[in-house]
Parts: structure tokens; C-alpha cells; sequence
């Protein structure tokens, strides 16, 4: 079952509340790229929001882009040194609509202190749930991995909208490569 037994209005309710809170109050954003925008002293300006642009990432950094509407994230992970690899630290800072905002911030809830692989199955469960277009997953199990994530569904709808909420999944899955290969 696609929606948890609920009716449309109530995934939608839920859909609102998800989304309005996490864009409102996201957790895992913050300030950690070197500020590239500064004033005339070389000093920082004051509470600007820095971005990583590519020359700027470290590994375990990516840096995505959506030049459909503008939305920008850099996504910084932290993974064990011991096998099987745990996510240490998940940390982004970004800025666009409220869905790849609030997208972001449920990922971090979903993914932060899993392991490597398991990171990597919510990733591949949630781009299933974006190409259901509306529709949802056919295996409930799934979908109860989501947790909050599952609302996303509604935004399947619109494709314009997809890549929105893929943005800061493809930045994890970057991120996630590349602090890997740095190990090796």
C-alpha cells in the first residue's frame, strides 16, 4: 500500500507538515565551506551562508547544483575507519525551495550513524520513490524504511520538482564515494 492507510488528504497534511518544518528548522545545515565571499579586510561577512564550490571540496564533500531553479547543497560526510563503514558525521549547507531543503534535512535523520550500505539502500529506495510519479512503492516494507522521507511521494508527481528532492541524495552519494576512496 503506496500511502501507509492513509486517505490523500491525510499524506498530503503530512506531506505539508514535513515539509514546512524541516525547510523551517533543518537539521544537519551548517556553515562549513571556506567563505568565499568577504569583505574588503579579508574578513567573513557576517552571517552569510557559505557554499562550496567544487575547487573548494574535500573528500568526502560534493557539491550539487540544480540549474532548473537554482537550489544549491554541499553535503560533507565523515565515514568510519572500521568495516563495516559508518556514517560519522552528516553535515550540509545550501540553499533553495523548501522541498530540496526539507529533502536534506529528513535525509539526515534517515541516513546519519547507518552504515555505508545501508545509506546507500535508502538512497536507491528513495529515487525509486521519486520515479513512482505519484504512486509510491509497492513493497510497504520499503516505504516504512523512509520514515518522513515517504511524503516526498507527492513530489513524484512533478518531474520539474524531482530534481529538487534528489539534490542533496546525489550529493550523499558523492559525498559517500568519494570519503571512501580517500580511505583507500
Amino acid at each position: 500500500m503506496s500511502d501507509f492507510g492513509m486517505t490523500g488528504d491525510e499524506l498530503e497534511q503530512m506531506y505539508q507538515e514535513v515539509i514546512l518544518e524541516a525547510s523551517k528548522h533543518p537539521h544537519g545545515k551548517e556553515s562549513f565551506a571556506p567563505d568565499a565571499a568577504t569583505e574588503e579586510s579579508g574578513q567573513a561577512a557576517a552571517n552569510t551562508t557559505v557554499h562550496a564550490t567544487h575547487e573548494y571540496c574535500t573528500p568526502g564533500e560534493s557539491h550539487q547544483f540544480n540549474p532548473t531553479c537554482g537550489d544549491e547543497a554541499t553535503v560533507h560526510v565523515e565515514v568510519s575507519d572500521d568495516e563495516p563503514h559508518t556514517i560519522k558525521r552528516l553535515v550540509w549547507d545550501g540553499h533553495g525551495c523548501s522541498i530540496s531543503q526539507a529533502s536534506l534535512s529528513v535525509m539526515v535523520d534517515l541516513v546519519d550513524g547507518k552504515t555505508v550500505d545501508e545509506a546507500m539502500q535508502l538512497e536507491q529506495v528513495f529515487h525509486k520513490l521519486m520515479e513512482s510519479r505519484g504512486a509510491g512503492l509497492d513493497d510497504e516494507d520499503l516505504e516504512d524504511k523512509l520514515g518522513d522521507a515517504v511524503v516526498f511521494q507527492g513530489v513524484s508527481k512533478y518531474p520539474m520538482r524531482i530534481k529538487c528532492a534528489l539534490l542533496g541524495w546525489e550529493g550523499l552519494k558523492d559525498s559517500i564515494a568519494k570519503a571512501l576512496a580517500a580511505k583507500n
